[in-house]
């Protein structure tokens, strides 16, 4: 619990006392951005691995008909 409050007094002198809202905010919609990309690459995997691959038949053999 110290260290936390040594950052925010360190914090507090090099940024001020007016910066700090302004950084708060900033950090806040960065935290929100993460997590909206975290959540929406995590719905994707999931979609991804719910839909079975599409099937692809395999090639036919052609067969040649050489002379002798």
């Amino acid at each position: 619990m110290p260290e936390i409050l040594l950052v925010l007094a360190v914090i507090l002198i090099f940024f001020g006392a007016k910066k700090l809202p302004e950084l708060a905010k900033g950090m806040g919609q960065g935290i929100k951005e993460f997590k909206k990309a975290t959540r929406d690459a995590t719905g994707e995997m999931e979609r991804a691995m719910e839909d079975p691959p599409a099937y692809t038949p395999p090639p036919t053999p052609k067969i040649s008909e050489q002379a002798s």
